[in-house]
């Protein structure tokens, strides 16, 4: 798996090209690049405030940011984790976690689990899986990544419980 050409870094080496980095945020980890098949998991807070800020100074309109798919809206209102954090946009309702699990053996759409123990139990199978954190505002249809991370596999029973 290779990470997106924004996630580039300039690698130490003579030419100063661009090489891929993987970062992990795991207490005690080090800062040395890891390879997909460990616990590192991509956060997108950054992205997100630069995209919030963007369409508070106008640059961006709430048209272009507030076009949540309606399958992912009908998963928000139905199964969605409610948060106490305001939608930054409309600020009139508060956003919902929506996770969903990929891998083999899965739908190929997915899995949306509705619970922390179905969420929990799809990230101790015997095979790796790719989970993806979406924040949702039902109202405006806002939604944004918010960080994805690899479950699953051989030591899937060894693992941290994932963060509700």
């Amino acid at each position: 798996m290779t990470l997106p050409e924004q996630n580039a870094v300039p690698s130490s080496g003579s030419g100063g090209s661009l090489g891929i980095v993987s970062v992990t945020s795991e207490p005690g980890a080090s800062g040395r690049a890891v390879s997909a098949d460990t616990s590192a998991g991509v956060e997108y807070r950054l992205v997100r405030n630069r995209l919030v800020h963007e369409v508070e100074r106008g640059r961006t309109m709430k048209i272009d940011v507030c076009d949540a798919h309606p399958e992912l809206l009908r998963a928000a209102r139905n199964v969605g984790r409610p948060t106490k954090e305001p939608c930054p946009i409309c600020d009139q309702c508060r956003l919902v976690r929506v996770t969903f699990v990929f891998g083999a053996k899965l739908p190929a759409g997915g899995r949306c689990p509705g619970t922390a123990a179905e969420l929990t139990a799809l990230c101790r199978r015997p095979e790796p899986v790719l989970c993806y954190e979406v924040e949702v505002c039902p109202e405006c249809a806002w939604h944004h990544l918010m960080r994805k991370y690899p479950a699953g596999g051989p030591n899937a029973r060894g693992r941290r419980k994932v963060a509700q």
